[in-house]
């Protein structure tokens, strides 16, 4: 049954849009990661290095408007970084 009160239709509609945005967020954010990822596994250690600070970047901000809790953000920049390390190791 859909809600009738205005609060809580309020409250539907404030979700959906939310929702969107975490929707948006998370596209752009797997996006970067696997730019990041495909560079590196091209070995190109400059061109990894930059996307590598676009991919930190669009998780810093999906950190901060909340879209994922921060140890999931910290997770993935920690992985992230350990292949670019592995890249320039192997240089």
């Amino acid at each position: 049954m859909a809600k009738r009160i205005k609060s809580g239709l309020k409250r539907v509609e404030v979700a959906e849009r939310n929702r969107q945005r975490n929707v948006a967020v998370k596209s752009r954010i797997k996006s970067a990661v696997r730019k990041t990822l495909e560079i590196i596994s091209g070995g190109n250690s400059e061109e990894a290095g930059t996307q590598f600070l676009v991919a930190q970047s669009q998780l810093d901000k999906a950190q901060n408007k909340g879209v994922l809790h921060k140890n999931t953000i910290a997770r993935r920049k920690s992985r992230l970084a350990k292949r670019l390390a592995t890249l320039a190791v192997a240089k």
